[in-house]
């Protein structure tokens, strides 16, 4: 005989599984556990009929071949079984360290173990019944909190819409999952609830309660789900006495929290949100000393050091000298550097001491000017303990070290630590943002970029996502256009990469970026399709966090190898210092130090320093671009800080100038973004003859978005850059009156630059042009690019002017003489200048009607041709 069974005091998912493993295979006898919750036994007592399950009193006692052990790896025995009998754990749970070796287990993370079953079932397209579908689906609801807990998966949610689809009753979930108590219940709740005790531990709300219980036969797990909904803490735990020995329950609402872990030093078990033991031959006083003991031990601080801290921190030698130092903080603007000797720390060298040093001219080390001592924390320390430590020492930078060895892996800041004691401050590593970045990933790139992760992890590096792409993915903005930061050697991961892949490479070492180019690499082990490989970049880049500092305003940086925080810190706006790690068990995890996320949420754009338009004037362009884009504002404070460093804009480079405008042309809002940027002043701070106003608006936003009509004979894109960028820059630099300062500042293609001064002035020469006839008009524009006539065109506003220009685009430029240079030649004209006089002539004789046949350009030949031989 062949059999499934669950864990006893069992609740809807055991009992759900039950159901699924015999769905899958009716060969297999369902036997239910000796006990299970009240809710369950109700639902079971009124539609328990048309259910497979097996009472285990009713087995004969026939050898069990094998069992199937469904949402539990613990084994209870029953009639039949053996040492020979085989195991198959089918579970959702962590795996438990004592499970026997020669157990079949598979495991896999999900909100509820029904899930698992409901999805074969869904694969095979087995019928259900209504009640079958309910039964699974309170199943799901119950393990995951009617789909609000936070290990709720995606998978748990599709599995819940495919039981309504199969006609599951949410009216009857609803009535067993939140069932009232019974009378015996109340009694019970009302007395825990009188008498709880409230701990905090490592900042989080403990709450133990006791009871005796021996007297009732009622389900009491029920009791801590409505405690929980009473009292709201981090994590409850109930010791009950009971007539079998003391139940331990126990109900956590924080990831910080793991119950199940607590639970297993009771030779109990569960998920980290929910578990229970139940303990034998002790008296509830000692276990209550045992558990409280326990609890220090497994609640994880809330925030602690290794989450806040910045890693990789710079240090000193104790023999560095006091100017080395200065040079450094200058550079870092850090306030304080461990000194570090052989590994260890031995001491503090700060701001002030070196400020005093160098006032009363002492050329001093480090080891003299120190602060001795070898000041630490671990990275598991809660931020209480580095408070206190702080406020014990007066130590403005605390050191983090490795348990094992001692040696420095991190730093933490008074700054880092008033960030998150000020409560407006979010916990880093609170948000999982895995959801949204696999539903918004085309599936190929979420392939890559996962076996990167894999790749990464192997190496123990940190891998980011970084910047706009996480900004967009919370603001629901499309975008597929990302880099990848490594915290460690992003080279090195490169190659790796490259070697699983093949592909090429480029490396620019000075920065510790890598380039990876896809277009000859062999991706056949992620299993992607033909038209999945379409959707993945061409490239992928690869850049090692670092840190950088400016060495005069508006100098490029100057970079070191740093941390992600230091990373996060040198870029432009708080809005692009959110990270996205993907590696290992903190894939998903998003990392705010800046205050990104608020910033968001508030729709501001922000720097992060005072100096920030100072050391990049180019910043100053995409603040107004994000703010315009998104329908953010410029904080105040920022435009302030933009409005002084405007003079410096002037000092960069035209080639960085005109990338920063290209990407606003590109935007849909460009026009309200140069509106914008000539209302702050920007504008002409580049250069004294650039302005923007209402006209430009309205010229630009009349630019077909289509290519223009085919009589214009123009492309999508003109000299590698497209058409419409190539137009805006000529409407805007065709207002000035003259574009040569204009087109210098920015550093236009020689070949755009003619375009705009051809269209300059043919707009100054047209209204002398709207009364001649066609063949003076033709042979002004003659030798205008088409690309000028075109954008002078889109400027004219009378219907005189357009269909000039429109009627030479479509017709006069098309039109030529009959002869050719070739006819005069053999009509004995010796070449000259005569040749171009002779033939303009016929041209316009045909544009202006005076020619309209052969024949009577013929005759029209024969007389230039006499007139010049009288002349001679």
């Amino acid at each position: 005989m062949n059999i499934i069974l669950t864990h006893e005091q069992t609740d809807f998912d055991g009992i759900a599984s039950l159901l699924g493993a015999y769905l899958l295979d009716e060969n297999l006898v369902p036997v239910l556990p000796r006990r299970v919750n009240r809710n369950v036994r109700a639902f079971l007592t009124l539609y328990g009929v048309e259910l497979p399950f097996v009472d285990p009193r009713d087995l004969t006692g026939e050898p069990v071949e094998s069992v199937c052990l469904v949402d539990t790896q613990s084994l209870t025995s029953v009639k039949g079984m053996s040492p020979a009998t085989k195991v198959n754990v089918i579970d959702h749970h962590s795996r438990r360290s004592d499970v026997p070796a020669d157990w079949s287990i598979a495991l896999e993370k999900l909100g509820a173990n029904t899930t698992i079953f409901v999805e074969a079932i869904q694969k095979r397209d087995l019928p259900l019944t209504p009640i079958q579908a309910t039964l699974l689906l309170l199943g799901i609801y119950e393990d995951t909190g009617s789909l609000t807990y936070t290990r709720t998966t995606p998978r748990d949610i599709y599995a819940a819409g495919y039981l309504l689809e199969q006609a599951a009753s949410m009216a009857i979930v609803a009535d067993y999952v939140n069932l009232p108590l019974s009378l015996e219940q109340q009694e019970i709740y009302e007395f825990l609830s009188s008498q709880v005790e409230s701990h905090v531990i490592h900042g989080h709300s403990i709450l133990i309660a006791q009871a005796d219980a021996r007297e009732t036969e009622a389900e009491l797990s029920t009791l801590a789900h409505k405690l929980c909904d009473l009292l709201d803490p981090d994590a409850l735990f109930l010791l009950l006495s009971t007539g079998g020995g003391v139940q331990l329950i126990a109900r956590s609402t924080d990831d910080h929290i793991d119950v199940s872990a607590v639970a297993r030093l009771f030779n109990g078990g569960g998920h980290p949100r929910a578990a229970a033991a139940l303990i034998r031959d002790e008296e509830i006083g000692d276990i209550y000393s045992k558990l409280l003991q326990a609890l220090d031990s497994h609640v994880q601080p809330a925030i602690t050091a290794g989450q806040i801290m910045s890693r990789g921190p710079q240090t000193l030698l104790p023999s560095t000298s006091v100017e080395e130092a200065e040079g450094l903080m200058i550079q870092y603007g850090y306030e304080g550097y461990p000194v570090v000797e052989e590994g260890q720390i031995v001491g503090l060298l700060t701001r002030r001491a070196v400020d005093r040093a160098r006032t009363h001219k002492l050329n001093l080390t480090a080891k003299s000017l120190m602060e001795a001592g070898d000041v630490s924390v671990y990275p598991a320390d809660p931020i209480e303990k580095i408070q206190n430590v702080m406020t014990d020492t007066g130590w403005g930078q605390i050191p983090v070290v490795d348990p094992q060895n001692g040696h420095i892996i991190g730093i933490v800041t008074r700054t880092d630590l008033l960030k998150i004691l000020t409560p407006s401050a979010p916990a880093p590593g609170r948000q999982n943002l895995a959801p949204r970045l696999e539903a918004k990933l085309p599936p190929a790139r979420l392939k890559l970029l996962t076996t990167i992760a894999e790749l990464a992890q192997t190496r123990q590096d940190a891998l980011y996502i970084v910047g706009g792409f996480v900004r967009d993915l919370l603001l629901d903005y499309p975008s597929l256009d990302f880099d990848l930061v490594v915290e460690g050697d992003a080279i090195a991961l490169a190659k790796i990469v490259q070697k699983r892949f093949r592909g090429r490479v480029t490396t620019h070492g000075r920065f510790g970026t890598a380039k990876w180019f896809l277009d000859k690499a062999n991706l056949d082990t992620l299993h992607i399709s033909p038209a999945e490989v379409k959707t993945l970049p061409a490239t992928l880049d690869f850049i090692t966090a670092r840190t950088e500092f400016y060495t005069h305003p508006t100098a490029l940086p100057t970079v070191k190898s740093g941390s992600i925080k230091l990373d996060l810190h040198r870029r432009d706006f708080t809005i692009n210092t959110l990270a996205l790690r993907l590696d290992g068990r903190h894939y998903g995890e998003l990392y705010d130090y800046w205050g990104g996320l608020n910033d968001l949420k508030q729709g501001l754009v922000r720097v992060l320093h005072s100096l920030s338009f100072v050391d990049d004037p180019t910043r100053m362009l995409r603040a107004v671009r994000y703010e315009q884009r998104y329908g953010f504002a410029i904080g105040n404070r920022t435009q302030q800080l933009l409005l002084e460093a405007r003079p410096l804009i002037d000092r960069v480079s035209g080639d960085r100038i005109r990338h920063e405008f290209n990407r606003i042309f590109e935007e849909e809002k460009a026009t309200q973004m140069m509106e914008r940027l000539h209302s702050l002043g920007v504008l002409e701070a580049i250069c004294a003859s650039l302005l923007w106003d209402d006209v430009l608006t309205r010229q630009v936003e009349g630019i077909p978005q289509a290519a223009p009509p085919a009589a214009w004979g123009l492309k999508l894109e003109f000299e590698g850059m497209p058409l419409r960028r190539a137009l805006i820059y000529s409407l805007w630099l065709m207002r000035v009156i003259d574009p040569s300062d204009a087109i210098k500042a920015l550093k236009l293609n020689i070949n755009l630059a003619v375009i705009i001064e051809a269209a300059c002035q043919l707009q100054r020469d047209l209204p002398q042009l709207r009364e001649s006839p066609p063949s003076v008009i033709t042979a002004r524009l003659w030798r205008v690019p088409i690309l000028a006539v075109y954008a002078v065109y889109l400027t004219v506003e009378d219907a005189r002017g357009k269909s000039i220009l429109l009627e030479y685009a479509a017709k006069w430029r098309h039109v030529a003489a009959r002869t050719t240079g070739h006819d005069l030649q053999e009509r004995g004209l010796p070449p000259g200048p005569r040749y171009a006089q002779i033939l303009i002539a016929l041209r316009s004789a045909w544009l202006d009607g005076a020619v309209t046949s052969e024949e009577e350009e013929e005759a029209l030949l024969s007389e230039l041709l006499g007139e010049g031989e009288a002349a001679s």
